[in-house]
């Protein structure tokens, strides 16, 4: 008998949809929104941060900041509808405090259900951990046979890929915002996912493992990088970068284009590489790159396409466009 389920974790929904096991979820948390045919399903959860601050990352930074510094969460479950829905597994994650409900609360909940429910906590920090939680998600409920062959398929796409990048090459310098106010630089598997696209992201590097050598060509699974961290614009100023990318946390493509236009104001922005050259792209960081999930490998398939100028290589519905025409400073 295959379990009911409840995802805290939209990577977690949509990698249970992904291994062919979506019609066991009972209940979802507010973000899990892909693929639509789950956005039926009870919600679970509610957070903190105002809707009016949506397209205001200044704001929300310091909402979070308050937040946190007063041992708040950001979000809320319904625990009663969670209890009511007698789930067997709860998918959710200890990654990062700011992205969902804490793993804490989510197995105070658990203990109150009789019987208890197993509870999987994700917490990818690589592209290749990302594909591992398929496994561990397959394995937990009881679809471990499709798990191997999804995830086989998704390397698949990435192996095509890479077939379109010169190895020889440095490539260009690329600094992928993945916030605007303050600044802060993508981390995990984002880096990773650019150095394996051809470029480099200087501002948090991937480097090799320990004993792991230069790491290059077939071994780059094993160069890393860390959390994404906060930088001044004086570093960008610096670096002058050929490409950027933004791609906000957790906001559209709409609010990306509103946080885009506030970065145009600053001459230090406008003097950039990259804008002198209309190389910035916006993309919808609700649903790329900051979902540690299998939309991962079209987030690939974009930035090699991008970045090699083989526009033909990036999906047809990728949420993206690039930044319009820039008055030079």
């Amino acid at each position: 008998m295959f379990p009911r389920i409840i995802s805290l974790l939209p990577s977690a929904t949509e990698s249970l949809c992904a291994i062919g096991a979506g019609h066991l979820l009972v209940g979802r948390s507010h973000e899990c929104d892909f693929p639509p045919a789950i956005t039926h399903l009870p919600v679970l959860t509610s957070q903190a941060i105002p809707a009016e601050l949506a397209s205001d990352p200044a704001a929300i930074d310091a909402k979070v900041r308050e937040q946190l510094a007063t041992g708040n969460s950001l979000y809320q479950v319904n625990e009663q509808l969670l209890r009511d829905l007698k789930p067997d597994l709860i998918l959710t994650q200890d990654l990062c405090e700011v992205c969902s409900i804490d793993l804490k609360t989510v197995r105070r909940i658990a203990g109150s259900i009789n019987p208890a429910p197993a509870i999987v906590s994700l917490n990818p920090q690589t592209f290749e951990g990302v594909l591992d939680d398929l496994y561990t998600i397959g394995l937990a409920c009881g679809f471990e046979k499709h798990a191997v062959e999804t995830v086989a398929r998704l390397r698949e796409r990435m192996f095509a890929a890479s077939e379109f990048v010169n190895a020889f090459e440095d490539g260009p310098n690329v600094v992928f915002l993945e916030w605007t106010d303050p600044l802060f630089v993508g981390g995990h598997w984002t880096p990773q996912l650019i150095e394996r696209a051809g470029a480099r992201h200087p501002l948090n590097a991937p480097i090799p493992k320990e004993n792991a050598g230069a790491a290059a060509g077939p071994q780059m699974a094993e160069r890393i990088a860390g959390k994404s961290i906060r930088v001044s614009h004086e570093v960008v100023e610096a670096l002058n970068p050929d490409a950027l990318i933004i791609c906000p946390c957790g906001m559209s493509l709409a609010q990306t284009r509103t946080c885009a236009a506030s970065l145009i104001e600053h001459d230090w922005f406008r003097s950039l590489k990259a804008v002198r050259t209309n190389r910035v792209a916006l993309v919808d960081g609700n649903q790329m790159f900051n979902r540690p999930g299998p939309r991962l490998v079209d987030a690939f398939e974009f930035l090699v396409g991008w970045l090699n100028h083989r526009p033909e290589l990036i999906p047809p519905d990728f949420p993206w466009e690039p930044q319009a025409d820039t008055p030079q400073p």
